[in-house]
């Protein structure tokens, strides 16, 4: 892109104020998926935070993108096969429950919570903690086609975000069934064609996930409604 022209792109993207989505929370600074990360990317002015869903043995939602707790916390056992009290013990306190993350991010009024499940049987248990926790209006939810179609059935009025990392663009079949707002694209895969594309179907752009200022000023200017990040501060400068 010529330089006159990528300066007015880039004039745009900042005046449209893409939405900056704290990826984890903010993971370059407190570890992923704790209560200080999502605090931590909310102060740095995250629009919204993406928050991984999975289920306890006795199925209380917690914060926890895989399902071992081995990566995170140094315990190779199984998230499911954890009741909540035990996950409290082997990681003393640092897995936070799903309501605990919907009343952080209650304290501020710009931010939402974009709750990823990587596991569909999370869905329904999520979906009634946030209606149990009065945050239906401030959470959305992202993930694959099965992740998405399971949130559709347990919330018809639902906000959804279907995740999406291959070329070939999701099947009719699929969109009519789960019905998103948004179409969240792995990043390398966004272009401006792809972008206009989504918007004259109706739907919202997001990318996800880039930490690099180049990276994002480019997304700016392919047109997209929001994008992921490790690094909130250096992304919202970008954009």
């Amino acid at each position: 892109m010529a330089p006159v022209r990528a300066a007015r792109a880039d004039r745009v993207a900042a005046a449209r104020r893409v939405a900056v989505i704290g990826h984890r929370g903010a993971p370059y600074e407190c570890r992923e998926n704790t209560l200080a990360s999502v605090g931590a990317a909310l102060e740095a002015g995250a629009d919204a935070v993406e928050i991984d869903v999975r289920l306890t043995a006795d199925r209380v939602p917690v914060l926890l993108h895989d399902p071992t707790l081995e990566r995170l916390w140094g315990h190779d056992r199984r998230l499911a096969s954890l009741t909540y009290a035990q996950v409290e013990e082997v990681s003393e306190g640092g897995v936070p429950t799903l309501r605990d993350a919907l009343a952080l991010t209650a304290e501020y009024p710009h931010a939402r919570a974009l709750i990823d499940l990587p596991d569909p049987g999370a869905a329904r248990a999520a979906v009634t903690e946030v209606h149990a926790s009065g945050a239906a209006d401030r959470a959305y939810y992202c993930g694959g086609g099965r992740s998405m179609l399971a949130v559709r059935a347990a919330d018809p009025a639902a906000e959804l975000a279907l995740s999406w990392c291959r070329t070939a663009p999701p099947r009719p079949e699929l969109l009519a069934r789960v019905r998103p707002r948004w179409l969240n694209y792995h990043f390398g895969l966004v272009t401006r064609d792809l972008v206009e594309r989504a918007h004259g179907e109706g739907y919202l752009c997001a990318a996800w996930t880039t930490d690099t200022p180049r990276a994002a000023r480019r997304l700016g200017r392919a047109g997209v409604d929001a994008v992921t990040t490790n690094r909130v501060t250096a992304v919202r400068a970008a954009l």
